[in-house]
């Protein structure tokens, strides 16, 4: 794998959620970290999929997934940073 998969929304978003996804690939970049991005706007399949991985009906993007394993969401990526453990939240291999 390529590193994170990172579920975004591109389309009719809120500008909190917009926000969100923008801090969370301005830190990636920053971090030299690289990642892909899954669109749930393109497919409601893709979104079924998401809320499934997540164990929460009701996600919303962003979500950070490593291959089939749960990371988190957002807040829990920004107590990450901020706690200086995005690798360990992120499940990077050392």
């Amino acid at each position: 794998s390529l590193g994170p998969l990172y579920y975004t929304k591109q389309t009719h978003i809120s500008s909190s959620i917009k926000s969100k996804q923008s801090e969370i690939t301005r830190i990636l970049d920053s971090k030299c970290i690289k990642y892909e991005t899954v669109d749930i706007s393109a497919d409601n399949n893709i979104r079924t999929e998401m809320r499934q991985m997540c164990g929460n009906p009701n996600a919303f993007p962003p979500q950070i997934f490593n291959d089939d394993q749960y990371c988190g969401d957002y807040e829990q990526f920004a107590a990450a940073v901020e706690d200086e453990i995005l690798s360990q939240f992120l499940k990077l291999k050392a």
